[in-house]
């Protein structure tokens, strides 16, 4: 494969809308690369698919992205991370940047050590997070619940209703009534609940996202590849989806509060959900 030129889009990935809390992260921190986000909203969400059919759908959107042009891929989508970024590195000849809960800043950060982890299903189950946990034993106790329908709530632009909120209280109580100061948002789409959450929870729990750690990794791989834009560079953005591009414009001006174009693209055939893993490769 040839080198990619410094001006080639950042590929940026998540199965929805999640991702663009990442994208926001990178854009701040890296305003001359030019971006491309791609939302497979058509399947998502991932959270509660078979492993197997999110490591092959993962691979097909990725080998999409790299047919593009694109330098590097940023998997922002916590459940592809898990169940795809190894099968991603083996098979595609690109910095590849994955999501990850952020365990380890929360039980650093944690004074009563018990930390709270919101997350998906999917995400919560997976072998890549058993051993990130599995890691930190001892550190703090982790309260894993899985934020059921949180990610179709946001995925319509809600982030604020009475059904998110009480929502959001059925999953948070338990974590404050055992005494946890610290809560991962463990899925990309949950820091668009922030506001919400500040409102909510106060003081009471600090909140970890991951996106800004993402942002500096992505830069730094950039950097080590020798392939990180010039200052003075004209970057675009550039917005895809699998679904509606309407939906994704409005959820773009919505969550990001700006004002862009966006495109439905075809990624077909999509893998029967029961697919093994194996057939795409």
């Amino acid at each position: 494969m040839n080198q990619p030129a410094n001006d080639a889009p950042i590929g940026i990935f998540d199965s929805g809308l999640g991702g663009l809390s990442v994208l926001r992260e990178i854009r701040a921190l890296l305003p001359h690369e030019s971006l491309l986000y791609i939302a497979d909203s058509k399947y998502a969400p991932y959270g509660e698919k078979p492993e197997r059919f999110v490591e092959a759908r993962t691979l097909q959107v990725c080998r999409w992205l790299a047919d593009q042009g694109c330098k590097a891929l940023v998997i922002a989508c916590n459940t592809a991370t898990v169940h795809a970024v190894q099968t991603l590195r083996e098979t595609l000849p690109l910095p590849i940047i994955g999501v990850e809960p952020g365990l380890k800043p929360a039980a650093a950060a944690s004074r009563s050590k018990v930390v709270g982890v919101l997350a998906t299903a999917n995400t919560l189950k997976g072998a890549k997070f058993a051993r990130l946990l599995a890691s930190l034993d001892g550190e703090s106790r982790f309260l894993c619940t899985a934020g059921i329908g949180l990610v179709d709530a946001i995925e319509r632009g809600d982030v604020g209703s009475a059904a998110v909120r009480a929502s959001l209280a059925g999953f948070l109580q338990p974590m404050l009534d055992a005494g946890a100061d610290t809560l991962v948002l463990g899925c990309t789409h949950y820091p668009f609940l922030t506001d919400t959450l500040v409102e909510m929870i106060g003081g009471r729990m600090a909140l970890i996202d991951t996106g800004a750690a993402v942002a500096r990794q992505l830069a730094r791989r950039l950097a080590e590849h020798g392939i990180a834009a010039a200052p003075g560079a004209a970057p675009f953005t550039r917005y895809a989806t699998t679904k509606e591009a309407s939906h994704l414009q409005d959820m773009v001006a919505a969550l990001l509060h700006v004002d862009a174009q966006a495109e439905t693209i075809v990624i077909e055939p999509a893998p029967p959900l029961d697919a093994a893993a194996h057939v795409l490769r």
